[in-house]
């Protein structure tokens, strides 16, 4: 499955448009965004999600010390763009050894976020107590954003949400500790009116958090 379009919401096969439907179709969710194949990370291949992107390309930056870009992905094809983008980071851990970040921006209902997030998806709507103080904030693109913890994850991450240029704005993190990044000024740039210095963005092995979204 690694070369061909998969399904956002489970990873299943999806049939292109054809004859008999003008939209991508999984068996399981109907009519969907296709996830792309997953591609070694690089610089190049983050310029491709981002010139395809409809939605924002966020990243920490400039990212954690120690913290490597690796990986990105994206939902929708060449005709309609990239109506979802995860983007994966690694780096050490606040309380020691290695973690994990990928930030997730989509638009209502491709649900990628909610399957890093282990969730029934599409969306985090109703896994957010928006009722109550928002659990961390974020600058995302110069604005203060909140996010609320999403309820119901698995004990292995921690998953935030919130809204972001009218769009949802996930950040999964694994493992469960590491998420008190969250707790501290976050700075994230949508990669789209990121300027040259992209192009010194340290890159590392790819994740297999975007390979296999839903193990431990």
């Amino acid at each position: 499955m690694r070369g061909e379009p998969s399904c956002p919401k489970c990873g299943g096969r999806v049939r292109a448009p054809g004859l008999f439907a003008d939209s991508w179709q999984c068996d399981v969710h109907g009519t969907v965004h296709p996830l792309q194949p997953v591609v070694p990370p690089s610089v190049e291949a983050l310029a491709v999600v981002v010139g395809r992107a409809r939605v924002p390309v966020w990243m920490p930056w400039p990212l954690p010390v120690g913290w490597l870009f690796t990986g990105v992905v994206s939902a929708g094809d060449d005709r309609t763009g990239g109506r979802a983008t995860a983007v994966a980071c690694s780096g050490p851990s606040p309380l020691g050894g290695p973690g994990e970040l990928l930030l997730v921006a989509e638009e209502l209902g491709v649900g990628l976020g909610a399957r890093y997030a282990g969730i029934d998806g599409p969306d985090p709507g109703p896994y957010l107590s928006v009722s109550r103080p928002p659990h961390a904030k974020v600058h995302a693109a110069g604005r203060p954003t909140p996010l609320w913890h999403v309820e119901g994850s698995p004990d292995d991450r921690a998953v935030f949400a919130g809204e972001a240029r009218g769009l949802w704005l996930w950040a999964v993190i694994w493992p469960e500790h590491t998420g008190l990044l969250m707790y501290d000024e976050v700075v994230l740039t949508d990669l789209r009116d990121a300027g040259a210095e992209v192009d010194l963005l340290p890159c590392g092995a790819l994740s297999p958090r975007l390979l296999s979204p839903g193990t431990d």
